[in-house]
């Protein structure tokens, strides 16, 4: 599979907020309501510079479509990942690798030691997921369907 990741525009946002639902609804019973990424504000996100897509080519090369999203913000001593979602279709081809090593690539090229998260303890394949990758539980915080799992992970080589 061919891909490549860009920084969305707003011609992505239907896009954009279609794999997101898509990635986040079978989470929907499980955490006991919508996850927060599906009711983003994505044409603010966009124009704030904030989303990434990873835009599959077809076997021809022809016909892009996204079918990743990451939503990054960089702030004073890490990037925040605040979003990561791969469509369906496309889960378990190393999107979400390659999203989240682009995340941390940013971070390191911006001069940050860290990346840091955030999931729902429901969500558990997700954390262990993370912690495969070297993320490692920085706290927990109440929300209101149970409680958010903050991940943390520190960077070599950051600039």
């Amino acid at each position: 599979m061919e891909f490549r990741i860009r920084l969305a525009t707003a011609s992505d946002q239907e896009a954009v907020e279609e794999v997101t639902c898509a990635a986040y609804q079978p989470w929907v019973e499980v955490v006991g309501g919508r996850p927060g990424p599906m009711d983003a504000d994505f044409a603010s996100l966009i124009g704030d510079r904030k989303v990434h897509v990873a835009v599959v080519f077809g076997a021809s090369g022809l016909h892009p479509s996204v079918a990743g999203v990451l939503v990054q913000a960089i702030e004073e001593s890490a990037l925040l990942i605040e979003n990561v979602a791969v469509h369906p279709a496309h889960q378990r081809r190393g999107l979400g690798l390659a999203l989240v090593t682009f995340a941390e690539d940013t971070a390191r090229a911006c001069g940050l030691a860290a990346v840091r998260l955030y999931t729902h303890e429901r969500m558990a394949a997700n954390i262990a997921w993370y912690e495969q990758l070297g993320y490692v539980i920085s706290g927990t915080e109440p929300i209101e369907s149970g409680r958010l799992v903050h991940l943390r992970k520190s960077l070599s080589g950051a600039e």
